[in-house]
């Protein structure tokens, strides 16, 4: 996340929100959220309804959910998905603005 802090302004350049759904309760969420100064948007999914309507895979050997990263359009058409192995497996910005470009 920190990765898309970092970034932010070149994404709403390119005319693009971040939203941001982690798996924490709501006041932990809003409490990271205020600690790390975050300048998009973020949805706690305590319930995992928003990971289950998605795919997005929980992996209990390395502790949680793993990262996606999907492109929504304007008309709401889901573009492009990348499902991580890993914290590790995550693309860069520049990779998330150039398929933005391309929209």
């Amino acid at each position: 996340m920190m990765q898309l802090h970092q970034d932010y302004d070149k994404f709403v350049e390119s005319d693009t929100e971040i939203v941001a759904i982690g798996p924490e309760n709501a006041k932990s969420f809003k409490s990271y959220w205020e600690e790390n100064e975050l300048k998009f948007h973020g949805i706690p999914d305590e319930t995992h309804s928003v990971l289950k309507l998605y795919g997005q895979k929980v992996n209990i050997f390395k502790l949680g959910r793993m990262p996606a990263q999907m492109i929504v359009d304007k008309e709401g058409i889901l573009r492009y998905i990348h499902y991580g192995h890993s914290m590790k497996d995550i693309p860069e910005s520049a990779e998330m603005l150039e398929l933005i470009k391309k929209l």
